[in-house]
């Protein structure tokens, strides 16, 4: 079932470009003032993901949340296109939940929002408008995006992606999530996760209950069952897109992540 792009909302993109760690292994490889500044085939990683954007019909406005004011002289192709107002940039915060919290809130209430992030080298228009509308027609306030591990497999056999294996296959995120007006709070259940990231147990219980834990842990858990799980703890109807893209699923953590990212795109071109 498809939709007709025309009758689809308009959604404002919510950037994360914002470095975790002084020793971000590609900005060291590469130089970079920044993660987001790296770059990809001669093209800044966070520029890439910023024509992907601005090339989708249903973007309507687009929230970049970092890197700090400071390093922007570092890349003046998005200095301009700050001053120019095609981009809205706001400062990031000290974790992306709180990120992302901040530039959602920048959103009218009523706007249905796309999240992603600067090191999405891989991401197309194209591929932002399968998502989309995918994600128009299932059921769920707050969507996340995933394409399952043998799809990526098939594709780039030598590719090492963070997996969750579930007794309906394995399933790798895309950094692609859609919150529409009443998924906000979402966001802000991250955010009560977040805090518990060093006291792994607690977490667990606050994100899905050990009874789904034991499931996963007996092989018996579904991707629907898990979902179900964190709805029901965060009060959020939540529902996940599976993509057919393996581009979708590959970002840009790792030196070996950027080698295969060009390669790719080399190889497109």
């Amino acid at each position: 079932m498809s939709v007709e792009v025309d009758s689809m909302p308009k959604y404002a993109a919510v950037v994360l470009a914002a470095d975790r760690t002084g020793k971000d292994p590609i900005t060291q490889y590469t130089g970079a003032a920044c993660k987001a500044f790296a770059p990809v085939g001669g093209i800044p990683m966070i520029i890439r993901v910023l024509d992907a954007l601005s090339g989708c019909e249903q973007i309507a406005t687009i929230i970049l949340c970092g890197p700090p004011q400071s390093l922007h002289d570092q890349c003046p192709e998005l200095k301009q296109r700050i001053a120019s107002g095609q981009v809205k940039w706001t400062r990031n915060l000290d974790s992306p939940s709180r990120s992302a919290d901040s530039g959602v809130g920048l959103v009218p209430n009523d706007m249905p929002v796309l999240l992603t992030t600067a090191d999405h080298a891989l991401l197309t228009s194209s591929l932002i408008n399968k998502f989309l509308q995918q994600s128009s027609i299932v059921s769920g306030d707050a969507i996340v995006g995933t394409v399952e591990l043998q799809t990526i497999a098939a594709a780039f056999p030598q590719s090492k992606r963070t997996v969750v294996r579930l007794s309906d296959g394995g399933f790798c995120g895309c950094n692609l999530f859609v919150f529409k007006p009443q998924g906000r709070s979402l966001i802000g259940f991250w955010r009560q996760a977040e805090a518990l990231r060093k006291r792994p147990w607690r977490l667990i219980a606050k994100v899905l209950g050990f009874k789904t834990v034991w499931r996963y842990l007996l092989g018996t858990l579904t991707l629907r069952q898990a979902l179900a799980a964190v709805s029901e703890k965060a009060g959020v109807d939540i529902a996940a897109v599976v993509l057919d893209d393996p581009r979708a699923g590959i970002d840009v953590d790792k030196v070996e992540d950027l080698k295969l990212v060009e390669s790719i795109i080399k190889a497109d071109s």
